[in-house]
Order: structure tokens, then sequence, then C-alpha cells
């Protein structure tokens, strides 16, 4: 095997997928300090407006982000299996295919989003003072999209590769580029939201360069060369067969929670919209360990189906739960010991904390069901049945949180408090469902892709 592939068929499992874990976790917590710095330095600098515009925008991007994730998360899942079937003539094939599409999809969005980028606006229900500088956001970030994408799809190849530790350096170096570039366009020059967005797309895309000039270095593989940009049918078959639903529903969960903005706005206006984009990037720091765990025991499994050996793929995934379930009791504390304290480190004002205590109390109740529905959709994900984690989410999102969320927020008069609510409510519906399809054993039969 090269310096870039891991055999993760034998072995300790635990000790292994804590290993591989680490890296995905300290890329996903630097990752996301790229939203989480853009919120302090914007909420000492920018003010509430500022707030509220990066979190509208920034939602929005989020979405067209995830889709692309989605894919890459099919390839990461297609090239495990690979690795572990001695399928290797198939791998150049997939990385080739993979980037291909994601750099088209990257064009197709930024084209998109300079037609459409006012109407989602008011679509969203933006608030007034914050109008202009989220649609400042959302352009200068869709300008960024290609690098964007182009680093999910690096690190996505790398990972399905069984290497988590080079995405990780770049990105340190991209988040390094970012705080330095917040620090002169927001703090200095008070560039507001547009500014913390041109520091993100900067960032990506010198993470991208770094990457590349890093694996041709290293004689990774894929040399990059233009000669070896091929689109091959049958890989963007199973791309798609693997990668879609998990593409759909991370759109779609992100879409829902995109409606529940338009709630929040609608019931508490600018100080509640930002209250909530406080909570939303709290939730999305402290989800990254489970998001590491589950991302390497997909890998993982990935492998060990490859090779036919199911239970260890099922060990994988019993691992995976119960470390996501310390991390929920460790988070679950925390939002209520300290839930000021979250908010003080924004510098947030008296207005916002009325919204944002009860918020973020009733929303931390979605970390009783997160563990369980992010290891049973690994697991199903991992061997080749997105469906059914698509059909798990999409009937939380769109079945159970939107309708409760409105009949709570504005026919039972419990307004941003109820939105907050029917969130960890949805997921608890979901998980459920996931727990079914994991108990039909449906998984078992897909070992080879």
């Amino acid at each position: 095997m090269s310096t870039f592939e891991h055999d993760f068929t034998k072995g300790n499992i635990w000790k292994q997928l804590v290993k591989f874990a680490v890296p995905f976790f300290i890329s996903n917590l630097i990752q996301s300090l790229y939203s989480l710095v853009d919120l302090i330095i914007l909420g000492h600098f920018g003010g509430t407006n500022s707030i509220s515009a990066a979190n509208i925008g920034g939602q929005v991007l989020v979405i067209l982000t995830n889709l692309a994730a989605g894919l890459a998360g099919g390839g990461t899942v297609i090239l495990g299996n690979y690795l572990g079937s001695k399928r290797k003539d198939k791998i150049n094939g997939t990385i080739s295919t993979l980037l291909i599409t994601l750099m088209v999809m990257a064009v197709v969005f930024m084209v998109l989003l300079f037609i459409f980028e006012q109407p989602l606006l008011r679509l969203l229900d933006t608030p007034d003072e914050a109008y202009d500088e989220a649609g400042q956001y959302m352009f200068i970030c869709s300008l960024g999209l290609l690098f964007i994408y182009g680093y999910n799809a690096l690190s996505a190849i790398m990972r399905g590769l069984g290497d988590s530790r080079t995405p990780m350096l770049f990105v340190i170096i991209a988040c390094a580029i970012n705080i330095m570039l917040d620090m002169v366009l927001v703090a200095g020059f008070h560039m507001g939201a547009g500014g913390a967005a041109f520091a993100t797309i900067f960032a990506q895309g010198c993470s991208m360069l770094f990457c590349i000039l890093y694996l041709k270095k290293h004689d990774f593989m894929f040399d990059f060369r233009p000669s070896s940009f091929h689109f091959v049918k049958e890989e963007f078959h199973t791309l798609l067969r693997t990668g879609l639903p998990l593409s759909i529903q991370m759109v779609g969960t992100n879409f829902s929670f995109l409606i529940l903005t338009t709630f929040i706005n609608r019931a508490g206006g600018v100080a509640a919209s930002a209250a909530a984009g406080i909570v939303n990037n709290f939730n999305g720091f402290a989800i990254l360990p489970q998001a590491a765990f589950s991302s390497a025991a997909a890998a993982m499994i990935a492998q060990n189906m490859g090779m036919g050996d199911v239970k260890r793929s099922e060990k994988t995934m019993h691992c995976c739960l119960v470390l996501c379930l310390g991390v929920s009791v460790i988070v679950f504390a925390l939002m209520h010991i300290f839930p000021e304290q979250i908010f003080y480190l924004f510098g947030v004002k008296a207005d916002v904390l009325v919204y944002g205590l009860p918020y973020i109390l009733a929303f931390s109740f979605e970390y009783v069901g997160l563990p369980f529905i992010m290891s049973f959709n690994t697991v199903l994900t991992a061997t080749g049945n997105g469906w059914m984690t698509l059909v798990a989410n999409m009937t939380s999102a769109f079945l159970v949180r939107i309708p409760l969320a409105y009949f709570l927020a504005f026919v039972s008069g419990y307004g941003v408090s109820g939105i907050a609510a029917a969130i960890p409510l949805a997921t608890i519906v979901g998980a459920i469902i996931s727990f079914v399809f994991y108990l039909s054993g449906i998984w078992r039969k897909h070992v080879r892709l």
C-alpha cells in the first residue's frame, strides 16, 4: 500500500476508529472555525446586522456545499470498497469522474446564484437591516464555489483511501489564512459580512492549491494532468447510486433549516435571527466529534464490506455509537450549565439573549436522538443503502420538523422556542426510522458496490 492507503480490514477496531477519527475531528473542528471566527469577529466589529447577514447567506452556501459533500461522501465509500476488495484498477477512474462532476456542478451553481440571489433573499424574509450584507456575502461566496467543491473532492478521495491526516494539514493552513484575513478585512477595514466571505473563499482556494501541489510532489496515484481526466460513465452511475441519496438528504435537511430560518425571522426579527445563528454555529462546533466518528466509521465499514466482513462492519458501527453517546452527554450538559457564556462569546446584546436562552435550552435535546441517527445512518450509507437514510431524514425534516415548528411557533404561540423544540423531536423520529431499517438487515446483503 502507498502512504495514502491504510488497511482497516484487520486490527483493533476501537484503536483504528479513534486514531482515524482524530484527524477527521481536527479537520472538521478547524473548518468550523471559519464560520465561528467570522461570527465572533462580526459580532465585535460588525454588530447584530452583520451576524444575521452571515447566518442567512451562509445557510444558502451550506446547502450548495452539502450537495457536493454528499457526492464526495459517496466517492469516499466507493474508493474504500474498491480498496477493500482489491479492485485498485477502478480507483483512478473514480477519482477522475468525481473531480469532473464536482467542478461542473460548481460552475452551474455559481451561475444560478448570480441569477437568483435577490429572489432567494426575499424568499427567506431577510430582515431589511441585514439585506444588503446578506446579498454581498452570498455573491462573494458563490465566486469561491470552485475552490470549496475542489477541496471537498480531494479530502473525500484521500479519506476513502484511509488517509485522514493529509486533509487535516491543509485545513489548518486555510484556517490560519482565514483568521488573518478576517482581522484585516472585518476588524481593520470594517468590511462586514462581505469581508468575512472573501476571507473564507480565499482561504479555501489556497487550501485546494496547496493540497494538489503536495499530492503531486508525493507521487499520488492520480497525477492531475489534463490528459488524466476521463469521465467514466460506469463510475458516474455508481457515484450517483451511492452519493446522490446522501446529497439529497443533506440538502433536504439544510433546506428544512432554511425554512426554519424564515419562521424565526417572522417570529422574532433580526435579534432572533442572530440568536439562532449563534446556536447553529455552536451546534456545528459541538457536533464535530460525532461527525468525525461517523465519517471514520463509514470509511472503515466500506473497506470491510468490500472484503465481505459483515461482523466486523457491525462491530465498527457499535463502537461508533458508544463514542457518539459519550460526546452527546457532554454537549447536553454544557448547553444547560453554561448557556449565557456561549452567547457572551459573540459579544451579543440583551435583545439577542431574550431569544437565545430559551432557544438553546430547547435545542439541546437534539443530542438525545443525534448519536443514534448518525450511527445507524453510517452503516447504511457505507453499504450503498443511501435510500434508507434518505427516507429517514426526509421524513424527519419535511413531515415532522417543518409542520411541527410552524404549529408550535404560530398556532400554539410558543414563537422561537417552539421552533427550537421541533428540531430534536424530528431527529428522534428519524432515529427510530433508521433503527428499523438497520434491524431489517438489508444492508448486510450489499457487500460490494
